[in-house]
């Protein structure tokens, strides 16, 4: 896949065309129409990164990752390793109980109460690992 191929790929997420990206971004017309030859020019690859919120590895194809503070597999992996250790220590301490009952000794009706309990915390940590990604992450290892 080419540099034009993601920047379209791009602009179609966002419902714009390549001329209205062109004009929003102060480049001439045409300019990124030839990416599909050429290697972008550092600093338009900066304008159309910075535009759309992507690092200049993604749309080079060098990488997956559109952003820096995406989460990776790693991630995931702790998160989920964190969840199920906040769900047993509630457990364990009783903190999260239905009428007396533990999180896993919930009737039909309850675990949906449950699932959103645990949707909840599952989302509330990727949250807080994308904003320490953000504010964290050194500038160098950012693109």
């Amino acid at each position: 896949m080419t540099a034009f191929d993601i920047l379209k790929k791009l602009c179609d997420e966002q419902g714009i065309s390549v001329n209205t990206l062109e004009e929003r971004i102060g480049l001439s017309k045409n300019t990124l129409y030839s990416w599909k030859k050429n290697t972008p020019k550092g600093s338009n690859l900066v304008k159309v990164a910075d535009f759309f919120d992507v690092s200049t590895d993604y749309l080079l194809g060098r990488s997956d990752k559109k952003r820096y503070y995406d989460l990776t597999e790693k991630d995931e992996k702790t998160i989920q390793e964190e969840l199920q250790k906040m769900v047993e220590g509630l457990s364990k301490s009783g903190h999260a109980s239905f009428d007396g009952r533990t999180l896993d000794e919930l009737s039909e009706e309850e675990i949906e109460d449950r699932e959103l309990l645990l949707s909840s915390l599952e989302n509330s940590l990727r949250l807080a690992k994308r904003v320490a990604k953000q504010k964290f992450t050194p500038k160098k290892f950012r693109d």
